[in-house]
């Protein structure tokens, strides 16, 4: 079968990526893993001890970061509709965060506890039609900013990943609502043509 323009120049841009490198000599699952550890090196979001909650966890490489970070005194729960291979500090739950079932039992993994910080990567199966898309990608960030009111601390912290469009204002305000600061944050390691951008929402009211 022979690959499509856009493909093939996918496929090179991969495999001279200076990121994708690096995740495999540090022996990461993605080159995201770099976008985390940039935010976090000016944020300082994830210490030794911190208790989080990783959305759309896999391949794995913001769990790997974040179970790097928190230690043995810290813990990492993870969820995501593919499967994951473990990770080691990290609990696992596959399943669609959008099922009332699926977050039920990734409450009850929480075990009752408040945590200090959630992250979200998730993003929809893209379709192509934009409209389509974003509207999917702004449910997943309406359900997470809810999660992250819910089992949030107060003081704790929320990043989660946006891709600009019609609903990013309003998506904006309701974060101020909750936090004391919202900040925005466009790592090194996201490519230059993505619109997606990362929130920062800092201090749980």
């Amino acid at each position: 079968m022979k690959r499509s323009k856009s493909s093939n120049a996918w496929l090179q841009e991969h495999v001279n990526d200076h990121y994708v490198h690096m995740a495999q000599k540090d022996g990461y699952r993605a080159r995201a893993a770099y976008k985390l550890l940039e935010i976090n090196e000016k944020d300082k979001l994830i210490r030794a001890g911190t208790v989080l909650a990783d959305l759309g966890s896999a391949p794995g490489s913001w769990s790997q970061v974040a179970a790097r970070i928190v230690g043995d005194h810290g813990r990492v729960f993870a969820l995501d509709i593919l499967p994951m291979d473990p990770v080691a500090g990290v609990d696992f739950i596959q399943g669609d965060f959008r099922e009332d079932e699926v977050l039920a039992q990734f409450v009850t993994l929480l075990g009752g506890r408040e945590l200090d910080l959630v992250i979200s990567d998730m993003a929809p199966n893209i379709s192509g039609m934009s409209s389509i898309d974003q509207a999917r990608s702004f449910l997943l960030n309406e359900l997470a900013l809810e999660f992250a009111r819910d089992h949030l601390k107060p003081g704790g912290h929320f990043l989660v990943k946006v891709f600009q469009g019609s609903e990013f204002q309003a998506y904006m305000k309701a974060m101020r609502e909750l936090f004391a600061e919202v900040v925005t944050r466009k790592p090194k390691a996201s490519r230059d043509r993505s619109t997606e951008v990362y929130l920062l929402g800092k201090g749980r009211r």
